[in-house]
């Protein structure tokens, strides 16, 4: 059964999460620490960890999502 779930329920560091999205591991980190910042909610696990549950992932995908149908 499909659950439509876009990732699985894991934990992933800055560089698993940038794979996952196709972008170099400093992006994710410039969109973390930018002034308005950017991206899916992480938990700073320490001063040098960074994690990012699939269900923050996931919600901030669904909220980028863009219906071309819907879009007009």
């Amino acid at each position: 059964m499909d659950s439509g779930r876009l990732v699985d329920g894991r934990w992933y560091t800055t560089n698993e999460f940038a794979a996952l999205m196709g972008v170099d591991p400093s992006s994710v980190r410039r969109w973390r620490t930018s002034e308005t910042p950017y991206g899916p909610a992480y938990v700073r696990v320490s001063p040098r960890v960074v994690k990012y549950a699939a269900e923050d992932i996931e919600a901030w995908l669904r909220e980028k999502r863009v219906d071309p149908g819907k879009a007009a």
